[in-house]
């Protein structure tokens, strides 16, 4: 983990190159030597039906949220999302500079009894350092 989960309204997809910022966001979170590289997964959802704010076509949202999993301490986990966010919104600014644009992200951690996944990535990446 973490797991980014990105919303984005329709409007945008002219503008946002996804596959772009993923890379970075990755990269970043593999920088923050907080989360294991096997266990990052980086999706988009692009949202068809959306209204924002006073409901202009020409307002747009992109909201992230990292899901990780359990016994972190806060100030690993504050300090990580910082420095996520720091990424993400500086990856969107050229967007924020000239559309009108809600950014959002939110860092949740993972309930450590009721998470269950199953990954043999880790393996993979082990077999091949």
């Amino acid at each position: 983990m973490p797991h980014f989960i990105m919303e984005y309204s329709a409007n945008l997809d002219d503008d946002l190159d996804i596959p772009a910022l993923f890379e970075k966001l990755n990269e970043t979170a593999i920088a923050t030597g907080v989360f294991p590289i096997g266990g990052i997964r980086t999706r988009a959802v692009r949202c068809e039906h959306f209204r924002v704010g006073e409901g202009d076509p020409d307002n747009t949202f992109v909201h992230l949220t990292a899901k990780v999993g359990s016994g972190r301490t806060p100030e690993v986990l504050k300090a990580a999302s910082d420095t996520i966010f720091e990424t993400f919104s500086a990856s969107l600014k050229p967007i924020f500079d000239r559309r009108w644009m809600s950014v959002g992200f939110e860092m949740v951690e993972l309930h450590p009894e009721r998470n269950y996944r199953m990954n043999n990535i880790h393996k993979k990446l082990a077999d091949k350092a």
